[in-house]
């Protein structure tokens, strides 16, 4: 508790995605108390009085809906999270509405700068002004264990140091806060008349706090009003985490950027699209005038980029802050790029004698654990090419560095982009520091640069078996030590001590986990490392999926096929596998909190790793509560999890399975980390294959505000591990835990060499606070800042590098020594296991080919979006093509003209049915009626679908275009078709005539002669008909016959088609098939119309049936033998 009492406030860092702690205006704080606000009998204890002003015309409409405004003395002061309003004379009290009005018409607009921040003020509160006696001071917050309440017996803009004066009572999670317990730690010098009424006040301010998930909210000062107790300055963060559980209670809640922090265009079109995909995609943007750009993938890679750039000596140049991780499509990548060069290449090049200063993109990431490099980068590129012309007129260089599932692929494509563009571009992969690339580009910003050079590794040969080992040479200095050491081998400590699970062990060679959810992938994942690491049984038990029925999976075991359980429920899978003791929970956000209180009712499990982000902070306190009383430990939430070399991975954590194998991950090392950042993980481990003989644990935290473990837990368990020769902390801005694993060193319980490093040190650089980092890391005072955490561990004894650059060297130095003293005795490398690659990835890098089973040429849903003959959906809706553009494209493969689109709706929408007495609708509607299915019933009209029956299109178009390519008159074809002894397809009606005519016929002819560019075979059916009419005026071109002709008039005249191409489709029933589609409307229609009546079973009437049995029974007709045998 002392080490997090509050100082001064430093800047707040916290991940943009996951900033889930946001500010809220005054007026919607002071609206949800109005409403919420209510003691124990549910009685409200707060009616807010407030209007807010975001514009001069709202001063003109407010007093019609808050007729108060003309009737009070009123109070006005900008309601846009600025600090000491009153000091900074932005409080304007005992106004009338006039007056008001001119306040914020002088206001409205105006640059003000606050403490260091230049903004404009734009939002304004207005309430009545309060006749008060004395004023009180009351804040609340959270921290991990327990909410913590301040309050002070005297408010108001003199308060002073609140934090060191104020009275303080901490409230458990889960627990209740009573009047009783407020009044006695908090009222002590409050008047005793006073006190009861303040006790109900904070006791149901507690209770508004939890159930609208606050994470902050300050009251300076509260007052009494008559006998009620009235906030009257307010200042509230709430967690959007708690979205699901909260948000209709919230309601629009407006949640402004801090003062002097304006959202560009392009920082909301980010906005816009991360909100579109399930991947993160944040933009900063801090100084557009600057030279140093970024692009980089990954929360925890962002933060360490900038803090790079900034410890370098660049914070001025540097230009915005983002992340895009999450493994965001092709198409979000581009057009996340496309937004960040569309921001570089605004200089005024095209002026005569404009000399462009230069510039640079980083394009960094860490060791993706699933992101595909090649897919992301393949956006990137896109976005080059649209800029190409412009990056070299802006000289811009671009530096990349990346790792991840196919990133050699990914690499090699920007090579070839750099050298085709012609843009300078310099590509680097895993075996180059993460920052390696940030001084590099430097020294094209300022050729004088200098930077100390990043240490390289030293890939030493393997130690002969047989080869003597080094003895213990205690005392020898370690950095001296390091050039002893380098030379020798890199293989596995050859003393490691046997392990069984135990509170220093949480992993072994068998442990047996359970698998929330139907996560396939991630299951393999794990059974390729168990399959590496030569385990004898799988680590994967069985799968928990609650929306299907008991059943297995297949998945691989190296090369041959194996069955995994999947279970209905955490039950009856632990049931089913009493040795297993760790489940893996990838549940969503909203699933996570009953998924994990489920579990934890079950004594066997000792592991919980909790993978989803997001989840809501309240909930992730109550099962760290309740998980701690039980002894289970909690990896996460916002995690991928954690690896044991050799022994057991979570998940995705060490990304693909070559990875793990070059990172050494499929046998022991020495050297035990833990991080935050689940993609930097992958970092270290890469950082200790190429500077130790590699990790031999690793845990992410996860990068929420409460993680359910912490460093220390896991710090502590490392150096109660013989078997862990070094310790590396990778430790972020916000909370004080470093300090306790500071104390820990100091006092001796942490004795082996621990390297650490906070990152967020470039906080201290930027102007105005912006968000960065994961949800954690915020510093909430200056304690919490990594400069002071780092600075805390050196202190301590802790090995603390100048800047993340030097870690390297750090772990290379440390550990060197410790070889070199014979703590650490490498081992001969084993061999290096071979894994079969999945096909389905060995297809993707095009290793593998065989022979497609099947041929598609008018759909592909396979890439970033779907393909209707190569047309993007999004061009489908952006172009308004309609059905029969949809339609042109799946049934032809190409666009056709407007007017022939046009038509094919018109067909569809005339074919769409013609009563319930046709053949189609009525067998539809007897199968309805027999209570079978919508598709039953109408695949049961459709199947009579034939020549007697909606053929007539096919039959017309064929006789009627064959007439005219061979070149018969009218008559001729009538004459050939009756000594055919055939009907003429296409010709009668039973009921319509040329004094009835067929509207739909009226309908069609006209827009075929109003729209067609020629349409000789419906005008040859046209003459047919003046002959045929003459003998019987029904003898009419119906409207089969009319669709027919037309059809083959679109598709010969259309210009679209080749004659023989046109004709194919005329012979493939394309005919048919319009009128198919066209009257699945209709049988559609007569099923539920059926089904919307409740008509019972049909059955035809007796009388509607002839019945004409023989008079005489007919005898069978049997071999005489039998005939009367048994008779």
């Amino acid at each position: 508790a002392d080490l997090v009492a509050r100082a001064p406030r430093a800047r707040t860092a916290a991940r943009p995605w996951a900033t889930m702690q946001k500010a809220i205006r005054e007026c919607n704080g002071k609206r949800l108390m109005s409403k919420y606000l209510k003691d124990e009998a549910g009685k409200p204890l707060y009616h807010c009085q407030a209007a807010q002003v975001k514009s001069l015309s709202d001063l003109e409409s407010l007093p019609a809906t808050e007729p108060w405004l003309l009737s009070s003395k009123l109070v006005v002061k900008p309601d846009q999270l600025i600090k000491r309003r009153g000091k900074a004379g932005l409080v304007k009290v005992n106004l009338d509405w006039e007056g008001v009005k001119a306040q914020v018409k002088e206001w409205m607009g105006a640059p003000v700068t606050l403490e260091g921040v230049s903004g404009t003020l734009d939002c304004f509160i207005v309430e009545p002004m309060a006749q008060i006696s004395n004023e009180y001071y009351v804040c609340i917050y959270s921290l991990r264990d327990f909410d913590t309440v301040l309050f002070y017996h005297e408010g108001g803009v003199d308060i002073g140091d609140v934090d060191a004066k104020a009275a303080k009572l901490e409230v458990k999670v889960g627990e209740e806060l009573s009047p009783a317990a407020a009044t006695a730690a908090l009222l002590g010098q409050v008047d005793a008349a006073a006190q009861p009424k303040l006790a109900q006040f904070i006791c149901a301010l507690y209770r508004f706090y939890v159930e609208l998930a606050f994470t902050y909210l300050e009251i300076n000062p509260i007052v009494f009003v008559g006998d009620s107790v009235v906030p009257l300055d307010l200042a509230a963060k709430v967690d959007l985490t708690a979205q699901h559980d909260c948000g209709d209670k919230w309601g629009d809640l407006d949640m402004p950027a801090p003062f002097g922090r304006s959202r560009t265009p392009e920082e909301a079109y980010v906005e816009s699209l991360d909100e579109k995909t399930g991947a993160s995609l944040k933009l900063t943007v801090l100084n557009p005038e600057g030279r140093v750009w970024t692009m980089v993938a990954g929360g925890g890679a962002s933060v360490i980029y900038a803090d790079t750039i900034c410890d370098l000596g660049f914070s001025k140049e540097l230009c915005n802050y983002g992340e895009y991780s999450g493994a965001p499509t092709k198409q979000h990548t581009f057009e996340y790029a496309k937004t960040i060069l569309s921001l570089m290449c605004r200089e005024p090049v095209d002026q005569p004698g404009y000399v462009p200063k230069g510039k640079v993109l980083i394009i960094g990431g860490g060791i993706a654990n699933f992101t595909n490099v090649a897919s992301t980068f393949g956006g990137i590129i896109q976005a080059l090419e649209h800029f190409q012309k412009s990056i070299i007129a802006h000289k811009i260089q671009v530096y990349v560095r990346r790792g991840g599932p196919n990133y050699q692929e990914g690499l090699d494509a920007m090579r070839a982009a750099g050298l085709r563009l012609g843009i300078p571009m310099y590509v680097h992969g895993p075996e180059t520091h993460l920052t390696a690339i940030v001084p590099m580009a430097f020294k094209y910003l300022d050729p004088n640069f200098v930077s100390k050079p990043i240490i390289e590794p030293v890939h030493r040969p393997a130690a002969d078996a047989g080869t003597k080992m080094r003895s213990s040479t205690s005392g020898v200095n370690l950095a001296a030590a390091a050039v002893a050491a380098a030379s020798m081998g890199g293989g596995p400590h050859l003393h490691n001590v046997p392990e069984t699970a135990g509170p220093s062990t949480l992993f072994t060679r068998s442990t047996r986990a359970v698998i929330y959810g139907l996560q396939v992938v991630a299951v393999q994942n794990m059974l390729d490392f168990d399959f590496c690491c030569r385990r004898e049984t799988p680590s994967v038990a069985g799968m928990i999926y609650p929306f299907g029925g008991d059943h297995v999976q297949k998945f691989y075991w190296g090369t041959k096929e194996i069955l995994i359980p999947v279970y209905k429920d955490t039950k009856s899978a632990l049931a089913a596998n009493k040795d297993v003791d760790v489940m893996v929970n990838f549940a969503s956000q909203r699933s996570v909190y009953p998924s994990v209180m489920e579990a934890l009712q079950f004594d066997q499990l000792k592991v919980i790793a909790i993978i989803a982000e997001g989840v809501p902070e309240n909930k992730t306190r109550v099962i760290n509560k309740v998980a701690s009383s039980k002894g289970v430990t909690i990896i996460g939430p916002a995690t991928v999890g954690g690896i044991k070399a050799g022994c057991f991975r979570i998940g995705n954590t060490g990304g693909m399975i070559d990875n793990c194998i070059q990172c050494k991950l499929h046998r022991p090392g020495s050297v035990a980390y833990v991080s935050r950042s689940g993609g930097m993980s992958n970092e270290l481990n890469n950082i200790m294959a190429m500077y130790t003989n590699g990790v031999y644990e690793g845990i992410a935290i996860g990068g929420d505000r409460y993680p359910g473990s912490t460093f220390v837990d896991h710090i502590m368990r490392y150096q109660d591990n013989p078997n862990v020769k070094m310790i590396v902390l990778l430790g972020e801005v916000g909370g004080v835990e470093e300090y306790v694993i500071a104390d820990a060193i100091k006092s001796g319980r942490i004795t082996k060499p621990l390297v650490a490093w906070c990152i967020g040190t470039c906080a201290k650089s930027f102007d105005y606070s912006i968000s960065f980092g994961h949800a954690g890391s915020a510093a909430n005072s200056m304690t919490e800042t990594s400069e002071a955490k780092n600075a805390a561990l050196k202190a301590a004894g802790a090995v603390v590098p100048e800047s993340f650059n030097d870690l390297p060297e750090a772990i290379k130095v440390t550990y060197d020594g410790l070889v070199a003293q014979g703590v650490v005795v490498e081992g001969p490398e084993p061999e290096e296991p071979s894994m079969p690659m999945d096909y389905k990835w060995a297809s993707e890098l095009g290793l593998v080919r065989k022979p497609a089973a099947f041929v598609s040429t008018i759909c592909d849903d396979r890439g970033e979006e779907l393909l209707y003959a190569g047309m993007p959906i999004s061009r489908v809706f952006q172009e308004d093509i309609g059905i029969g553009g949809v339609l042109s494209l799946l049934w032809f493969k190409r666009r056709l003209p407007n007017y022939a689109c046009k038509f094919i709706e018109m067909v569809l929408m005339l074919t769409a049915d013609h009563g319930p007495a046709v053949a189609g609708a009525h067998n539809c509607i007897i199968t309805a009626r027999a209570g079978k299915d919508m598709i039953s019933s109408l695949v049961s009209g459709l199947l009579t679908i034939g020549p007697r029956f909606g053929g007539a299109v096919d039959g017309a178009a064929e006789s009627f275009s064959w007439a005219v390519d061979s070149g018969l008159t009218p008559s001729q074809l009538i004459d050939a078709k009756r000594k055919q002894g055939e009907l003429l397809m296409g010709i009668g009606h039973r009921i319509k005539s040329l004094e009835n005519p067929d509207q739909r016929v009226v309908i069609l002819k006209k827009f075929v002669m109003d729209n067609f560019p020629e349409c000789p075979v419906l005008k040859y059916a046209l003459e047919v008909e003046k002959i045929t009419t003459r003998k019987k005026s029904n003898l009419i071109l119906n409207v089969d016959g009319t669709i027919g002709c037309a059809f083959v008039d679109l598709l010969r005249g259309s210009g679209a088609f080749a004659r023989d191409e046109a004709d194919e489709y005329i012979k493939a029933g394309v005919l048919n098939g319009l009128f198919v589609l066209g009257r699945s409307i209709g049988f559609i229609g007569h099923y539920l119309d059926q089904k919307r009546l409740k008509q019972s079973l049909y059955r035809h009437p007796w009388d509607d049936i002839c019945y004409m049995l023989p008079q005489n029974t007919v005898e069978s007709v049997c071999e005489p033998e039998y005939k009367g045998q048994g008779h």
